[in-house]
C-alpha cells in the first residue's frame, strides 16, 4: 500500500516542499530510503524502527521503500524522521491517511520523543506561503514556529502523541492563534526597544574622536578600521557599537532568526533574535568558517553577522587568503558558495569593524613607549592587509594611548542611549529617502544612488576635486567618501552635503591613504 506525507527541506536558507512516499510490498524485510538522502537521513531507518516499536505501534517486517520527492533535491539532516514514520504507519494500515493540508517536521529519538530540529522557522514559513493550513513540529520548537503567522502550529511531544491525535483518541491542541499573535506583537514591541548591552560608550574614557567615528559608522552602516597601541581601548570601543546601532525592524529580526535557526544556534527559551548580532571570530578561522562552506554548505561568520557587526580583532594576524574572501561579501552584501551539488547564496549585509596595532610590537608613534620594530618589519606587517580590502573600508581611526587624567577623573561622556537617539534619527531619514528602493542605509548606495542623493554645495565640490587630486582616490574611494559625507549630513539634519561634512569624511579617509 502506498502512503504519503508532506515535509520540507532547507537548502541554504530557503525551504522546499518534499513529498514523502512509503510503499510496503511483499518480500524479505528491507527498509530502503531513496531521493538523494545524506547519511543522517539514511540513519532514519533505525530511528524510525525503534520509535515506532517504542510508541506502541507495529513495525511491518516486509519490504519498505521510502521515496522523498523531488528526487534531484539533496536531503540532509534528521528532520524527515517524523514524516517517514507517519507515512509508514499509514501505509501499514495503522493510521488513516494524513490530511493533505498538513506538514510534518521533526527528529525522532529511539523512544519516540521529538527532538529539537534546525531550520523550523524557514520550513514553517514555506508551509504558510505554499498554502498549508497546519504544521506539526516538536513541542520544544513550537515557540519558534509560532513566530510565523496565519498557520496553525501543533506541538508534538512524541510519535505516540501524534498517533493518538490522528486516531482522534487524544487531540493535540494547536498553539492558540491569539497567543501566537500576541507573541508576534510582543516580539515586534521587544524589537523596538533594545535590551541594554554590557558595554556602554560612557564606559570608554577619552577617545572622543573614535567615539564620533563609531557614531558615523553606526548611522550609515559603514566599515571601520581602528589603529592603536595595545590597551588603548580598540576592543572595548568595538564591543560598544551594538549599543548605539539602530534597532532592527521586525522583518530584519525574522531574517536574522532564520539564519540562526538553520545554523542550530537558537535557544528554545528565546527563539526570537531582536538584537543585532555581534560576531568576533578568532584570527585562526578558516575560509569556510568565515564565509561559509563545507561538504553540505553552512552559513559562515559573515552570514551570522547579517544586519549586525563582524569584528575582526588583530586584523593583520588573519591569513591573507582569509581576508581576501571578504572582498566580494563586503561589496555585494551576499556570499555565494558553489559546490558540485549546486550553488547557494547566503545574505551577508554586515558592518565590518576591525582593529590592528600599528606595527608588530604595537608601539609605533606611541607617546610613552618606544617602537623596537625595524622598518622592513613594519612594512611587511602593513602589507598583510591588501590595498583592495583597505579600499572597501570607509572610516580609518587612530586610537591613541589614554592619559592618566582621563582615566581617573569622573566621566562626563555621553551614554550609548543618547548617541543611539541621533543614530536612529539619521536612519529614519535614510529609510524615508530609500522608501522606494530595497536599500536600508547609506552604505548600500550604488553609483546611481550616490549621484541622486549625495548632492554637494559648490564649496564642497571644490574641496572634493582637490581631495581627488591630492589623495589619488579610486572611483570606489570617491563614492565611499560621498556616502560617509551623506551620513554626517544626515546626523546634522542637512539635506545638502556641506564643506564641514565632507571635511570630516576626508579626515576619516586620510588615515587610510597613509598605509
Amino acid at each position: 500500500m502506498l502512503a504519503k506525507s508532506t515535509t520540507c527541506a532547507v537548502v541554504g536558507l530557503e525551504g522546499f516542499i518534499v513529498q514523502v512516499e512509503v510503499d510496503i510490498s511483499p518480500g524479505l524485510p528491507k527498509f530502503t530510503i531513496v531521493g538523494l538522502p545524506d547519511a543522517a537521513v539514511q540513519e532514519a531507518r533505525e530511528r524510525v524502527r525503534a520509535a515506532i516499536r517504542n510508541s506502541g505501534c507495529e513495525f511491518p517486517m516486509r519490504r519498505i521503500t521510502a521515496n522523498m520527492a523531488p528526487a534531484d533535491l539533496p536531503k540532509a539532516g534528521p528532520a524527515y524522521d517524523l514524516p517517514i514514520a507517519l507515512a509508514l504507519l499509514i501505509s501499514s494500515g495503522q493510521l488513516p491517511p494524513a490530511p493533505a493540508s498538513a506538514m510534518y517536521l521533526g527528529e525522532l529519538s529511539l523512544d519516540g520523543a521529538l527532538r529539537h530540529t534546525n531550520g523550523i522557522l524557514s520550513m514553517v514559513a514555506v508551509a504558510r506561503d505554499e498554502g498549508f493550513e497546519s504544521v506539526f513540529v516538536p513541542a520544544c520548537d513550537s515557540g519558534e514556529a509560532a513566530l510565523v503567522e496565519d498557520i496553525r502550529v501543533f506541538p508534538v511531544e512524541t510519535l505516540g502523541h501524534l498517533v493518538r491525535h490522528l486516531r482522534e483518541e487524544n487531540r493535540i491542541e494547536p498553539v492558540a492563534e491569539d497567543v501566537s499573535g500576541a507573541n508576534s506583537r510582543a516580539q515586534r514591541q521587544s524589537a523596538s526597544v533594545r535590551v541594554g548591552r554590557d558595554v556602554d560608550l560612557a564606559d570608554v574614557r577619552g577617545q572622543e574622536h573614535a567615539k564620533r567615528a563609531l557614531e558615523v559608522a553606526a548611522a550609515g552602516g559603514h566599515n571601520l578600521l581602528m589603529t592603536g597601541p595595545p590597551g588603548s581601548g580598540k576592543t572595548l570601543l568595538a564591543r560598544a557599537i551594538p549599543s548605539i546601532m539602530p534597532t532592527m525592524t521586525y522583518e530584519e529580526a525574522i531574517d536574522v532568526t532564520k539564519i540562526y535557526s538553520v545554523s542550530g544556534l537558537l535557544s528554545a527559551a528565546s527563539p526570537f533574535i531582536d538584537e543585532r548580532p555581534f560576531r568576533a571570530p578568532h584570527y585562526t578561522i578558516s575560509n569556510a568558517g568565515l564565509v561559509g562552506g563545507g561538504r553540505i554548505p553552512r552559513p559562515g561568520e559573515v552570514t551570522l553577522s547579517h544586519r549586525g557587526v563582524l569584528f575582526l580583532d588583530e586584523l593583520p594576524e588573519f591569513g591573507r587568503s582569509v581576508l581576501e574572501v571578504l572582498r566580494q561579501p563586503i561589496e555585494d552584501s551576499v556570499v555565494t558558495i558553489s559546490r558540485a551539488q549546486g550553488t547557494i547564496s547566503y545574505p551577508a549585509n554586515f558592518m565590518l569593524v576591525a582593529a590592528r596595532n600599528p606595527c608588530p610590537c604595537g608601539y609605533l608613534n606611541d607617546t610613552a613607549k618606544q617602537c623596537v620594530c625595524r622598518p622592513s618589519e613594519i612594512s611587511r606587517y602593513s602589507q598583510r592587509i591588501s590595498g583592495p580590502l583597505l579600499d572597501r573600508i570607509d572610516l580609518f581611526v587612530d586610537v591613541p594611548r589614554v592619559e592618566y587624567e582621563k582615566l581617573t577623573r569622573p566621566s562626563d561622556a555621553e551614554c550609548s542611549q543618547q548617541v543611539r537617539r541621533r543614530v536612529e534619527a539619521a536612519i529614519h531619514t535614510q529609510r524615508r529617502r530609500f522608501d522606494a528602493t530595497d536599500l536600508v542605509n547609506n552604505s548600500e548606495m550604488g553609483p546611481n544612488e550616490v549621484w541622486n542623493f549625495c548632492r554637494m554645495d559648490n564649496a564642497a565640490k571644490a574641496l572634493m576635486q582637490t581631495a581627488m587630486n591630492r589623495m589619488n582616490l579610486s572611483a570606489r574611494g570617491f563614492h565611499r567618501i560621498l556616502k560617509v559625507s551623506r551620513t554626517i549630513a544626515d546626523l546634522s539634519g542637512d539635506d545638502v552635503i556641506e564643506v564641514s561634512h565632507l571635511a570630516e569624511a576626508l579626515q576619516y579617509r586620510q588615515a587610510g591613504e597613509l598605509d
